[in-house]
């Protein structure tokens, strides 16, 4: 069985579907979820991906993040991947924004993402599925900036996009976030 992935135009509109590893191969436009939970320290739930990862391997990242599958709503695939990697569930999920990148990795391997970013607050400690997360950390937000700055290689190129737009949103609606949780 395949992964596959749903091909989109800029605008999100699904135009077909495509195996994962293919889509990375050629840089083609899919659909993606990001997912980035706080606990009530304003602290930033960091994973790190398996070393068997097919491409950002052992790099820190956010909490979670997938491909919705065909017919999957991006809040569904939120939550599930959420759980999948970390173990975690029941915590309401807010979208803060989508956008589009495109970027090499160090594999030959091209992240061209229409991506949906979520955020939710919870103080319950992940269990982690060890294929898919080695380890995690809570992180205060200005401690991953100047890591960031620092050991730039440390991190997966999509974080690092999305962490600095969702900076000024978090130190604004924080309470907002993790009252709603």
């Amino acid at each position: 069985m395949t992964d596959l992935v749903i091909l989109v135009d800029n605008n999100d509109k699904p135009i077909g579907y495509i195996d994962k590893l293919v889509a990375h191969q050629k840089g083609l436009l899919h659909r993606a979820v990001s997912v980035f939970i706080f606990n009530s320290k304003r602290e930033l739930l960091l994973q790190r991906r398996a070393f068997n990862k097919y491409h950002s391997a052992g790099l820190w990242s956010n909490t979670a993040c997938t491909h919705p599958f065909p017919d999957e709503t991006i809040l569904d695939a939120a939550n599930r991947r959420l759980f999948e990697e970390m173990g975690i569930k029941d915590v309401k999920l807010s979208k803060l924004f989508d956008f589009i990148y495109n970027e090499k990795l160090n594999n030959e391997l091209i992240e061209h993402e229409y991506d949906h970013v979520f955020v939710g607050c919870s103080d319950f400690p992940p269990i982690l599925n060890h294929n898919e997360v080695c380890e995690y950390m809570y992180m205060d937000i200005y401690k991953i900036i100047n890591d960031i700055n620092e050991y730039p290689d440390k991190y997966t190129i999509w974080f690092k996009i999305i962490f600095n737009r969702i900076l000024v949103f978090i130190e604004n609606n924080f309470t907002e976030i993790c009252n709603n949780n």
